[in-house]
């Protein structure tokens, strides 16, 4: 059996565990796991009732980001999750934590779901530039109706489990303290007859009496006609209308590698990772520990951090952090390192302070310089004012920000000028990563996210 699926079994109920953290991804090791778990409690006269769930706090989040670019490894989704549907036993999803994309998909797959309280659910390909690939947009629809599915598939919504449950996507919630424990209950309701299955696949195409994919066409046009995956996933629901689920999954499958090939989705894919990254300073293999932090000033940051622990607020000084950070011996050390505010309109100038905080103005995401080669300081103080809210930008020197700001003053989204701008602050060293500057770009100037960012459009280019 793999070492990241495991069966066991509670009188005629097989429980299948998928234990692959930290958010039980869809490796190939789980698939090929799942798949030998399955076969044994199909083939075990002893068994009735199948229970997919997952270890940990999360049901399955989705593919294995290790595996994105990559060619598919046998055995692939859609044929695990053929052989969950089209298993003579009985087959419980119970799903909590987050259930989305391939994940998802697996549960659709299932006779019966049932989702404990704090579950998430969706199908979020269509912002990495995708659509779900394992027969999301063929089962979906048929549990909840067209309008919805193509309202949750086209735009990557994620719902909580009262709308999965209104909706038909899920047929049960549980009140129960672990996803065996609801497991278990489930099973004991099919047996007594107070439940029924269903195999997703074997119920009606949906219908689309109202033009819905009509609608939902022209509404992507008016709304974001440049990109390509959210016209693809209304091809495949409107499909799920008119063929066979065989067919639709045949058709659902080719428009998935039609995706797969468009260079949106691998700029969109490049955002997405590089956005897992920018939280992370190199340099900082174990990052310095805050003893505590003076701040000073009216400056939001201030307010937001002054009920976090270890944090002193101070009436007098000029606006900024002093923080005093402890080594391994657990003693302090006398020098605070310190962090003064910059506006984000005034010029670059050098700057006394050992680093230096930029809140990026109209969005949530903030810029902390290091103007003195401290990496394990900068990820301490980074973490700070992550939980204050922030979402943080690590640079080093100057702003990046106002670099990129200012290069392209004259020429307001103009993307080649931000292009030239993006390989200027790369070559100054303004950044630790080139993908900084996508993510910067993206998330604060307007630059397009499905393009990637403009140094790696700039880079492609070269």
């Amino acid at each position: 059996m793999s070492q990241t699926v495991y069966l066991s079994c509670q009188g005629d109920t097989a429980l299948i565990e998928i234990d692959n953290p930290p958010v039980n991804a869809l490796s190939q090791s789980v698939r090929a796991g799942l798949l030998e778990a399955l076969d044994k409690a199909e083939t075990d006269p002893s068994i009735n009732v199948i229970a997919l769930m997952g270890r940990g706090k999360v049901f399955i989040a989705g593919a294995d980001i290790k595996e994105f670019g990559k060619p598919p490894q046998s055995p692939i989704l859609p044929d695990v999750i053929a052989t969950l549907e089209q298993s003579t036993k009985a087959v419980i999803a119970v799903l909590h934590g987050v259930a989305l994309g391939g994940g998802l998909e697996v549960a659709l797959g299932c006779h019966y779901r049932v989702a404990l309280n704090d579950t998430r659910l969706g199908l979020p390909e269509v912002k990495l530039g995708l659509l779900p690939g394992a027969g999301g947009t063929q089962r979906l629809p048929r549990l909840t109706g067209l309008a919805t599915a193509a309202d949750w598939i086209t735009r990557g919504k994620l719902v909580d489990a009262k709308t999965a449950l209104s909706s038909g996507l899920v047929d049960a919630i549980s009140d129960a303290d672990s996803a065996q424990e609801a497991a278990l209950a489930v099973a004991r309701q099919w047996q007594e007859g107070r439940i029924a299955l269903r195999k997703t696949g074997a119920l009606p195409n949906p219908q689309d009496d109202s033009h819905v994919i009509d609608r939902a066409r022209q509404q992507l046009l008016d709304e974001c006609p440049e990109l390509y995956s959210p016209f693809r996933i209304l091809d495949a629901l409107e499909a799920s209308c008119n063929l066979p689920l065989s067919e639709g999954l045949t058709l659902e499958r080719e428009l998935f590698f039609q995706c797969m090939d468009s260079p949106q989705r691998a700029g969109l894919i490049h955002h997405f990772l590089a956005s897992k990254a920018i939280g992370k300073v190199p340099g900082a293999d174990g990052p310095a520990r805050i003893a505590s932090v003076v701040v000073s000033g009216e400056h939001s940051v201030v307010k937001a951090l002054a009920d976090q622990p270890l944090v002193e607020r101070s009436e007098s000084g000029s606006p900024g952090m002093s923080v005093w950070l402890t080594s391994d011996d657990n003693e302090s050390a006398d020098t605070p390192v310190t962090v003064t505010f910059l506006d984000p309109d005034s010029a670059q100038a050098d700057v006394a302070s050992d680093f230096s905080l930029l809140l990026i103005p109209h969005s949530q995401w903030a810029e902390l310089i290091d103007h003195g080669a401290q990496p394990g300081a900068q990820q301490a103080l980074l973490n700070l004012l992550k939980s204050s809210g922030l979402s943080v930008i690590p640079s080093k020197q100057y702003s990046l920000y106002r670099a990129l700001k200012d290069s392209t003053k004259a020429s307001e989204g103009d993307r080649n000028a931000q292009e030239k701008a993006a390989l200027s602050s790369w070559e100054a060293g303004l950044c630790y990563r080139g993908s900084d500057i996508d993510v910067l770009a993206i998330e604060t100037l307007g630059y397009p996210k499905h393009l990637g960012g403009p140094h790696y459009k700039a880079t492609l280019s070269k």
